[in-house]
């Protein structure tokens, strides 16, 4: 196994039967959905309930026979797992880069637990050291957005698929990338001011949420947990 599927495979073992589960998005969460439906497929795991945050995890899920449901029949998820894009040494995280941040979010504040899985070249001192912060914007006026967002002391720009074609996130709005030199300084300053912001709908700043980060690395799986 690769390192994504070590860490899927060890969040795997938090999940028992007659759970309601929160599944993410992205390529590590994708490796957890397969093992779950084979779990289910063979019996070892029954009575699974799943609410996903995204229309590829919703499909795969079907795919594999996962029953799903909603926060509407039930609001409080026993466990969300998925993966992130950044994780820092307080747990925080940088995530959407799987396109999927808002519904994300909506899925996984509704969690008791939240198992982050991730490879070791995920863990960064500081979020926006490795890459960009995806945020999803309302299309009316979008450029007046994105210009705002360069006063945040980044470099805001549209995300664009190969063809040139703003990338439109499941919910019909556009996304965009804000990449920070050195990292953002306070990540809580600008969650703040993103939230404020009208027009800004969501972003890929999840903090205080994780309860647990698996990190798979070459000497084996690392644990951390949450101290708040």
């Amino acid at each position: 196994m690769n390192l994504k599927q070590q860490a899927a495979h060890y969040a795997l073992q938090s999940v028992r039967s007659g759970m309601v589960l929160g599944l993410g998005s992205g390529s590590t969460t994708a490796y957890f959905v397969d093992m779950l439906g084979e779990a289910i497929q063979q019996g070892k795991i029954d009575h699974i309930l799943a609410v996903p945050t995204s229309e590829a995890t919703t499909r795969q899920a079907q795919k594999l026979g996962i029953i799903l449901t909603s926060l509407d029949k039930n609001p409080v998820l026993d466990l969300a797992v998925d993966g992130a894009d950044e994780v820092d040494p307080q747990l925080n995280l940088i995530k959407g880069l799987g396109r999927a941040c808002l519904r994300e979010k909506v899925v996984e504040i509704h969690a008791d637990q939240f198992i982050i899985v991730v490879d070791e070249s995920k863990i960064v001192q500081r979020l926006g050291t490795r890459g960009p912060l995806p945020v999803e914007i309302l299309p009316f006026e979008a450029q007046a957005h994105v210009n705002w967002l360069n006063t945040l002391g980044c470099r805001a720009e549209f995300w664009f698929e190969d063809n040139g074609e703003i990338v439109v996130s499941d919910n019909g709005n556009y996304l965009v990338k804000c990449f920070f030199e050195n990292g953002i300084p306070d990540v809580y300053q600008l969650n703040d001011q993103l939230a404020k912001r009208p027009g800004i709908l969501e972003h890929g700043l999840f903090l205080d949420m994780a309860t647990q980060v698996v990190v798979a690395g070459e000497n084996g799986i690392n644990t951390l947990e949450a101290k708040r």
